[in-house]
């Protein structure tokens, strides 16, 4: 039988991503691509050091067990094969070593190795990369490398929050607000709260992570959050959205407008998606995150 990745939740990640190589990429888009790859080389042995989605990544893989693997991260990056090898060596020492496969493209379009590996998620430093991604259908986001990292006081416990509109669900209520205003959406979501929203482009991720939660296993555990700038009577759709779906979220936060840095604090992701570059930019003082560009917020940027 041939090997497939089937049945796992599969995560294709940027190098920028899951370590910190900020350092390097300055050099690379202020010299030439030979000065880079020198410095790489001279760097093979000395691990980089975590990212922004580093812990995200590492609790994803806790969830695997020698009779199970339910998880599979892959790297996916424009990086050259040589520096590829640091990369994996750097996973080695952080004890990521269940990182086994890649795909370095040396400056080429990644994304489309995003079909044959069939990814529920695609985190990159790459902008473009995203959009991309996102246009194919995959749940992806554009990953913020000057995030504050997680907080590691949750060591047990995945925690990942979402934003609603245009993420988790479609733009369509979004659009009403964007176009026609406060009042108009409200009275628009109040006259169809009994009608699900259509599915955004992070539902799936949703829904595995949903799955993911099923496992009567000890070890980790998942705590997922709703972070919506919805208030009352706006959010009985989006819970009724979630009914529909048979898809539970430990927290809801209904904030009406109010700066959502302030409130992940607290809850303290391991990382958060939102598909506004205003939400974006304040959670990132408090917490990892990613930007999911996609949607008529994104259009008018």
């Amino acid at each position: 039988m041939a090997l497939t990745l089937d049945e796992k939740i599969v995560v294709a990640i940027s190098s920028r991503a899951l370590f910190d190589f900020e350092e390097e990429n300055r050099l690379f888009e202020n010299s030439n691509p030979a000065t880079y790859l020198k410095l790489q080389r001279e760097r093979l042995d000395v691990p980089a050091a975590p990212g922004v989605a580093f812990s995200l990544v590492k609790k994803l893989l806790a969830f695997n067990t020698e009779a199970q693997q339910r998880v599979e991260v892959v790297l996916l990056s424009r990086n050259d094969p040589i520096s590829g090898m640091r990369v994996f060596r750097s996973a080695k020492a952080h004890g990521l070593q269940s990182i086994q496969r890649g795909v370095f493209t040396q400056g080429r379009d990644p994304f489309s190795y995003l079909r044959p590996l069939g990814a529920q998620l695609f985190l990159s430093a790459n902008a473009e990369d995203v959009t991309q991604a996102l246009q194919l259908g995959y749940p992806a986001a554009h990953v913020y490398t000057d995030s504050m990292r997680a907080s590691g006081r949750h060591p047990q416990e995945l925690r990942i929050a979402f934003d609603g509109d245009a993420v988790l669900f479609s733009d369509e209520a979004e659009r009403i607000y964007q176009s026609q205003g406060l009042a108009a959406f409200q009275k628009h979501e109040a006259d169809k709260a009994s009608q699900p929203l259509p599915e955004g482009p992070f539902k799936p991720l949703l829904a595995a992570l949903h799955r993911l939660q099923q496992v009567d296993e000890p070890g980790m555990q998942i705590r997922t959050a709703l972070v919506t700038a919805r208030s009352a009577p706006a959010h009985e759709r989006a819970l009724n959205t979630l009914m529909d779906w048979k898809i539970d979220v430990d927290e809801a936060m209904f904030l009406g407008g109010l700066p959502k840095g302030g409130f992940l604090r607290e809850f303290e992701p391991d990382f958060f998606f939102d598909d506004q570059t205003g939400h974006v930019r304040n959670a990132a003082s408090h917490v990892p995150s990613g930007h999911v560009r996609s949607g008529v917020a994104h259009e008018k940027a």
